[in-house]
C-alpha cells in the first residue's frame, strides 16, 4: 500500500515532464515592453509543466495576447515559465520603481495594480510570487489558479494577506489534477471568490493542436487549461480589475 501511494505522485511527475517536453513550440513572445513610466496595471501569467512562455497553443498565452491587443498602453502583460518566478518578481519591482532610484517608496508600492494567474505548476508559482510580493510590502489585486499543482517546497493552498481577491478552478479526474481548495491566510484582508470544480467527463473540451501524448494521458488536466468558456470567465475577472493609466505626475508627488 505504501509503495502504491508513493508511486502515484512519481508517475504523475514524470507524465508532466514528458508531456510538457512534447508541447514545446517556439513562436512569438507574448509580452509588452514597459515604457519609462510604470503603468498602473501589471498582469503576470505562469504556464504549467516545462512549457515555453511563447507557446501559443496554450490558453494562458492566448489570454495574454488578447489583453495586450486591447490594452496597448498602460498595462504590462507577460507570460513566464513557472520556474522563472524570480525573473517575474524582479520585473515587477523594476516596473514599480517609477523614479528609478533602486528602492520602492510607500507610494510606489501602493500604486501597484497586479494580477497573477497560472495553470498547473503555474498555479503554484502564482501563489509563490504573491507571497514574495507580500514580503516587499506590495499588494496584489487578484490571483487566479487553474488546476493548481503544488511544486515541491511551495504552498499553493494558503493565499497571502497582501492579495485582495483569489479564485481557484480545478478538476478531479485523470492522473494529474488540481488543488480542490484554497484559503486565505487572513480572511479580513483576502476574499476567496470561490473554489469551482469542472467536470470534463460530462462536458468534454477539444484541445486543438495539443500533442497526442497530452490528450491521451493528461486530458482533463489540459481540458481545463484550454476550455474557452473558462478562459472567457478568467479574462472577464482580469479585465474587471484593469484601469486606465494613472497620471505619472500624481504618483511622483
Amino acid at each position: 500500500m505504501l509503495a502504491f501511494r508513493i508511486a502515484g505522485p512519481v508517475v504523475a511527475f514524470f507524465l508532466l515532464l514528458n508531456i510538457a517536453a512534447a508541447q514545446q513550440a517556439s513562436v512569438h513572445a507574448v509580452s509588452n515592453n514597459p515604457n519609462a513610466n510604470a503603468p498602473p496595471n501589471i498582469v503576470i501569467g505562469f504556464l504549467g509543466g516545462f512549457l515555453s512562455h511563447d507557446n501559443e497553443v496554450h490558453g494562458g498565452v492566448k489570454l495574454a495576447a488578447r489583453l495586450r491587443e486591447d490594452y496597448p498602453s498602460g498595462t504590462y502583460v507577460k507570460v513566464f515559465e513557472n520556474h522563472r518566478e524570480d525573473l517575474a518578481h524582479k520585473e515587477i519591482l523594476h516596473i514599480l520603481d517609477i523614479d528609478h532610484d533602486g528602492t520602492l517608496s510607500a507610494k510606489e508600492k501602493q500604486s501597484a495594480r497586479i494580477i497573477i494567474y497560472g495553470h498547473s505548476w503555474g498555479g503554484s508559482e502564482t501563489v509563490a510570487l504573491a507571497r514574495n510580493l507580500e514580503k516587499d510590502g506590495v499588494p496584489v489585486l487578484l490571483t487566479v489558479q487553474v488546476d493548481s499543482v503544488g511544486k515541491f517546497g511551495e504552498n499553493d493552498e494558503v493565499i497571502p494577506a497582501n492579495v485582495a481577491e483569489a479564485v481557484n478552478f480545478y478538476q478531479r479526474s485523470g492522473l494529474v489534477h488540481g488543488r480542490p481548495k484554497i484559503r486565505a491566510a487572513d480572511t479580513s484582508r483576502t476574499q476567496i471568490i470561490g473554489n469551482f470544480q469542472y467536470d470534463y467527463a460530462k462536458n468534454p473540451v477539444t484541445c486543438q493542436n495539443y500533442p497526442w501524448f497530452a490528450r491521451l494521458f493528461e486530458n482533463p488536466h489540459i481540458e481545463i487549461e484550454c476550455d474557452p468558456n473558462l478562459l472567457d470567465h478568467i479574462e472577464s475577472l482580469i479585465r474587471s480589475k484593469l484601469t486606465p493609466p494613472a497620471p505619472i505626475e500624481a504618483l511622483r508627488k
